[in-house]
């Protein structure tokens, strides 16, 4: 069996985990080993940020309805509640969108969750 010299496949391996690690400080982007772990890290950090984005989105959301809502005269809370017992089911991320780009549209659904 001839002998398998694997030098090509280590080369593209360690670029290949160079290039994901590209932009990172200090020793961490130029260095094989720091690279693996600096990886690892972003790796959870990411798995992380993706599930805090939702978070901080409908946190803005809510925000935005209350912001719309108090000038109608209205709480969040009692603005969600009365939309629950209107059946009207429009989540936070349109109420919020009506709430800024349509202020007309946003004041029938009020309307119709006062009634």
């Amino acid at each position: 069996m001839p002998r398998v010299k694997r030098g090509t496949t280590a080369n593209k391996h360690r670029a290949k985990v160079l290039k994901q690690a590209k932009g990172f400080r200090w020793g961490r982007s130029k260095k094989e080993r720091a690279a693996k772990e600096a990886l690892l890290h972003a790796g959870v950090h990411m798995f992380r940020g993706r599930k805090e984005k939702k978070r901080v989105y409908r946190q803005l959301w809510n925000v935005r309805i209350n912001a719309a809502i108090r000038e109608e005269g209205m709480s969040y809370s009692r603005f969600i509640d009365a939309l629950k017992k209107a059946n009207i089911a429009i989540d936070r991320k349109i109420l919020a969108g009506l709430a800024e780009t349509e202020p007309a549209v946003f004041k029938k659904v009020v309307a119709a969750a006062k009634k």
